[in-house]
């Protein structure tokens, strides 16, 4: 189609997107900032739940929707009708890759799964994401990040130690999910180039959700219990966090022995600390933890933020200011790296779309397609794939199919 461009490394990959929500829609993202051809099927009345979800962009979209689905098309297709399945069916044989995120069972009882999509398309490179592994006796459950953060761990090792359990201020398992499937399916794709053999990729927001624990989550298997919460320090390197400077908070990482060493001397003038047997080590700096950070706050607190990361600067410690959210996404660097962008908007005359994170060769891979109003590639999607006409088109308009 006309979007494609030849100089991103996935231009010619046509990826059908039947998820909704986050995980799946962020996946199909992934593949479209990166040059896919991504058409997302929704429903011809509501279309993704988002898109009902938060402050309202134009008449069909919100900021929540728009987060996860820039970079593609929007056709609308009532998948509880035969013919709707039917044109899935032929889409199907002309992409690489497909994404669903249904229930478990429900893509195969709509006749969509993988073996019915492999029977029209072979070598086809089909993406389930489901709440828990397929194969377990908790396949049937419905899936949700709050829920997964909530049994995997998440919420138990996020915020303060004297705090009730805190989940995540994103839905970071659902995001991490999308970024996993994304991989696997490229990986998938990679190895299909050399034996022109599809895969069916299943994703788990368990098992990705388990895999963000990360170095808490074996610490807590070495230590057979959970470990202790730190909130915005870090739970092995001291001093790293949050702290409050006399006249707001700012982060400091204090990251090696010469680094502490350089904080004591140039930053709080407290070389006393640094020649402290206690703290010469990161390993007894932990295990000392209150008594050096009574002393490092006091001295913190008595001094301005500006003073505090001016010498933090100048000693080559990394450090930085705490901003609200809209002065970050506002702030020079971020204005500097051209990661906000606003599109043009047929309803909202523009609205503000991310932009991908990723640069290859020095440049910042484009926005090339706003997200979509609901349905607003239907007509010439389904009129350029499967040369279906205006008469068909009204046609299946008028039995409710799109």
């Amino acid at each position: 189609m006309s979007d494609l461009n030849s100089s991103l490394p996935l231009a010619g990959i046509r990826v059908l997107d039947l998820s909704r929500v986050l995980a799946g829609p962020m996946c199909g993202m992934v593949l479209g900032d990166f040059g896919a051809e991504v058409i997302k099927i929704e429903h011809p009345g509501r279309g993704d739940d988002t898109r009902d979800w938060g402050l309202r962009v134009g008449k069909t979209e919100t900021a929540y929707f728009n987060s996860m689905n820039r970079n593609k098309r929007s056709i609308t297709l009532d998948l509880q009708k035969p013919e709707a399945v039917q044109i899935v069916l032929d889409l199907a044989r002309q992409c690489d890759v497909v994404i669903q995120n249904f229930k478990f069972g429900g893509a195969e009882k709509m006749g969509l799964g993988y073996e019915q999509i492999k029977a029209v398309r072979p070598d086809i490179v089909y993406c389930s994401i489901t709440g828990y592994d397929r194969s377990g006796p908790e396949a049937a459950r419905p899936g949700y990040d709050l829920v997964v953060q909530g049994e995997a761990g998440l919420m138990a090792i996020n915020g303060e130690a004297d705090q009730p359990p805190l989940k995540f201020g994103v839905a970071a398992v659902d995001m991490f999910t999308g970024m996993y499937s994304a991989q696997a399916i490229l990986a998938a794709l990679f190895e299909r180039q050399k034996t022109g053999r599809g895969r069916h990729v299943e994703m788990a927001l368990f098992d990705c959700g388990l895999m963000i624990t990360a170095y808490y989550g074996l610490e807590a298997m070495l230590m057979q219990k959970d470990p202790p919460r730190y909130g915005n320090a870090h739970p092995s390197i001291v001093p790293y966090g949050v702290f409050n400077a006399e006249d707001g908070p700012l982060v400091i990482t204090v990251g090696n022995n010469a680094q502490f060493e350089r904080f004591c001397r140039e930053v709080i003038d407290r070389p006393d600390l640094a020649n402290d047997e206690r703290f010469k080590t990161n390993l007894g700096r932990g295990a000392h933890r209150e008594a050096l950070m009574s002393e490092i706050l006091r001295e913190l607190g008595s001094r301005s933020r500006e003073l505090l990361l001016q010498r933090l600067k100048a000693a080559g410690i990394p450090c930085g200011e705490v901003l609200g959210l809209y002065e970050a996404l506002t702030s020079e660097r971020a204005v500097r790296g051209g990661l906000v962008t606003e599109q043009p908007h047929p309803v909202a005359g523009s609205t503000h779309v991310m932009v991908p994170p990723y640069r290859l060769d020095g440049e910042r891979l484009p926005v090339r397609r706003a997200p979509p109003e609901l349905g607003e590639g239907t007509r010439e999607v389904l009129s350029s794939l499967l040369g279906l006409g205006d008469a068909r088109l009204a046609e299946l308009k008028a039995l409710g199919v799109l």
